[in-house]
């Protein structure tokens, strides 16, 4: 199968996603070898999960059918150009390429606007839309600690 091929499997789940009403305009597949390993489309509104984007739900379901937690190997589609979450799981699951069809403008015209995402991340905590605020430094360090010495941890 074509790397159009897959593409126009995300579009149509996009489209499809829309037409029957369970979510926003998004698909997205993760292939392995030329082989489909999942496909998802966004559910946020019928999940009630602000999470359930189309690629979020792609990565966890090949990770599950895999049995891994890092997807090295494997490729993602995405009818959309990835929002900041979407793309820090893709980095966090390692997939070795990302193919988008519509950009984060298309999205945008469409109401689907995540540029205020990258403003906040680039100004200071106290700046920022929601403030983010530092407490318990020292403390919170100690798990790290534990995490350092654990002979028998499951990096990555």
């Amino acid at each position: 199968m074509s790397e159009n091929t897959f593409m126009q499997r995300a579009i149509a789940l996009a489209l499809e996603n829309v037409q029957s009403g369970r979510g926003g305009p998004f698909g997205a597949l993760v292939v392995k070898s030329g082989q489909i390993i999942a496909e998802s489309t966004n559910s946020v509104t019928s999940t009630n999960d602000p999470t359930a984007h189309a690629e979020m739900l792609a990565i966890r379901q090949a990770c599950k059918k895999l049995g891994v937690f890092q997807l090295a190997g494997c490729e993602i589609y995405a009818s959309c150009e990835p929002c900041p979450m979407c793309l820090g799981a893709i980095y966090w699951s390692r997939l070795d390429r990302i193919y988008f069809a519509a950009t984060a403008a298309d999205a945008a015209k469409a109401g689907f606007d995540d540029s205020f995402i990258y403003r906040e991340v680039s100004k200071p905590h106290a700046q920022r839309k929601i403030p983010i605020v530092q407490v318990m430094r020292e403390e919170a360090l100690n798990p790290f600690r534990a995490w350092q010495q654990k002979p028998d941890k499951v990096s990555y």
